[in-house]
């Protein structure tokens, strides 16, 4: 697009930001309601489009992917927004659980499950919002849904970089802005996924054609004049922490230079979610045979999913160095991974990452025996280095690491461990936790204060974090702290439909094994194989179904959904 169509997308934004603003709740409502019934309407291809792209057969248990990180998302999301402004439009705040308080005073929300259909679909997953440490019971209302209590208030235009990988990202990010900073913006498709931009625009087209919403194409250079716009009021970007040093301080020498010295080159606001080294921290415990075959197609779906072009794929395999079963484990993650299918490397810039991760590990096992894009593995790494590579650089490849930590007991373990991924992983994105149910119970309450200091927006217990992702109650950001000159995983949430206005972290608990087996365990849930496993046989059929219960829920759905969901 040349300058002259961008400006008149602007304008077209400035001219209607005082009226999005304005606009009372009730019809607000409507515009999100719609946009959920387009996303239905669409959702097939959609999906068609994405598996294309990404050379993935429609009928392989992989398209599922783009079912739930697709379609399935973006409606979740705004139907979560729709019960927030239910519940202000008459004067509530936004549908909440029980709060409840640490021992430290600090306040956790639970946010799901909330309705009958949470506990029967996904049966035994439940997460909490924990609040940043100056949020108590006295003043919690002050710290909710305050965008919408407050009566004075400008309008103002967003710009949303897309990301590339996950596609129900950018039109996500589109909705946190109109939703959560009452903020019309225009959206630049990244070049990735660009064919998606006539299926958003149907998706969008009650926002765009009452001048809330504009799309546009481009490259660097439409992306540059859109950042450096005037009537551009705040940047967000979905990306990595190079594109956001070239926003904030330039590039080249005197963009360095700028961001040593801390002078900022943008006039307006920015908040950014970049990636991390995520680490999959396996705690020690009586794990079975059929345990660690389960937990290692856990452990290889974090690492495999989307092609490894997500921003919490799981990057750093932290094993105890005295559990007899950690070598059980790593070669059934070898097998698991090798078992799956190599995937297409979709994403630029995706064989130079892998030919440094192999250039700077001359000794890394290539886990595929045939192709030139094996998934990688590079073992043993020395948890005390400050200057490994992969404990610094998010490699956005199939590339997993793997190093042992020391603990006489699962409690020294894991406080070793805490230290190390605050201390040396680059990022504060995402991280995993995966316990046997009889190590948290051996651990009592030492588990979640342990968990309090580990330093990541989101955290998951025996699930991928992504699953914070997915659930848009949850917020979705890096840990609070950043500075723009050391920005990591980047600043400011996104999703967070219930409008905490101070959130630290999202953590999601699932259980450690699936349903039937579970019942051995004293697990109490009909959970079985995720759908999100990339070992599921019926991912494609589970989440298409989900897809179309989520935009209409009801009884007839069920039997279809637990019967390609039992088959997994």
């Amino acid at each position: 697009m040349n300058n002259s169509d961008l400006d008149k997308a602007i304008n077209i934004l400035n001219t209607n930001k005082d009226n999005w603003v304005n606009l009372p709740i009730s019809e607000k409502i409507p515009l999100f309601k719609s946009l959920s019934s387009k996303t239905s309407s669409v959702a097939k291809d959609w999906v068609d489009a994405a598996v294309k792209a990404k050379s993935i057969d429609v009928d392989s248990p992989l398209s599922g992917e783009e079912w739930t990180s697709g379609p399935w998302a973006l409606i979740y999301g705004a139907e979560s927004m729709v019960g927030t402004l239910t519940a202000l439009d008459k004067g509530k705040n936004p549908p909440i659980g029980k709060i409840r308080s640490r021992p430290d005073g600090q306040l956790v929300a639970n946010i799901f499950p909330y309705n009958i259909y949470h506990h029967l679909l996904l049966s035994g997953i439940r997460a909490e919002v924990w609040m940043q440490k100056n949020v108590n019971k006295d003043n919690f209302d002050d710290h909710i849904a305050q965008v919408y209590k407050s009566n004075s208030q400008n309008g103002n235009v967003s710009l949303v970089l897309g990301a590339g990988n996950v596609s129900s990202i950018p039109p996500l990010d589109v909705l946190d802005r109109l939703f959560a900073h009452l903020s019309v913006s225009i959206l630049k498709m990244h070049p990735v996924n660009d064919y998606l931009k006539d299926i958003f625009e149907k998706i969008f087209e009650d926002f765009i054609s009452a001048g809330f919403v504009q799309i546009v194409s481009g490259g660097a250079d439409v992306g540059k004049y859109l950042c450096n716009h005037e009537e551009i009021d705040h940047i967000h970007i979905t990306g990595g922490a190079k594109t956001y040093n070239s926003i904030v301080f330039g590039s080249g020498e005197e963009g360095e230079k700028r961001k040593n010295q801390g002078e900022i080159q943008i006039n307006k606001t920015i908040t950014a979610e970049l990636g991390c080294v995520t680490p999959i921290i396996v705690v020690p415990g009586p794990w079975s045979k059929a345990d660690i075959k389960y937990q290692a197609e856990n452990i290889a779906t974090q690492k495999l999913h989307n092609a490894s072009f997500n921003c919490i794929a799981g990057q750093v395999l932290v094993l105890p160095e005295s559990w007899n079963l950690s070598n059980d484990l790593l070669e059934e993650v070898k097998s698991t991974i090798s078992s799956t299918k190599l995937r297409e490397p979709y994403y630029p810039g995706a064989n130079d990452r892998h030919d440094a991760v192999k250039q700077t590990y001359g000794n890394c096992e290539q886990i595929d025996k045939n192709g030139s894009f094996s998934r990688l593995l590079v073992t043993d790494l020395d948890y005390k280095s400050s200057n490994e590579y992969l404990f610094n650089n998010e490699v956005f490849v199939g590339a997993l690491a793997q190093t042992f930590l020391p603990g006489e007991s699962p409690k020294d373990y894991l406080l070793n461990t805490i230290k190390f991924c605050n201390e040396k992983l680059w990022g504060t994105l995402g991280a995993n936790i995966i316990i046997h149910p009889k190590t948290i119970k051996q651990l009592g309450p030492d588990l979640e204060n342990i968990i309090s200091e580990l330093k990541y927006g989101s955290i998951g217990i025996n699930t991928w974090c992504a699953m914070a992702f997915l659930t848009a109650e949850c917020t979705w950001g890096a840990f609070p702290g950043h500075t723009a000159n050391d920005i990591q995983s980047g600043n400011g949430v996104v999703h967070n439909t219930r409008l905490f206005d101070k959130p630290e972290k999202t953590v999601v608990y699932a259980p450690f094994s699936p349903f039937p087996r579970n019942l051995l365990k004293g697990e109490i849930h009909m959970f079985p194989k995720p759908p999100w496993f990339v070992t599921n046989k019926q991912a494609h059929n589970v989440s298409r179904r989900f897809t179309y219960f989520q935009a209409k829920p009801g009884p007839f759905h069920l039997p279809g959904l637990f019967f390609d969901a039992m088959r997994g």
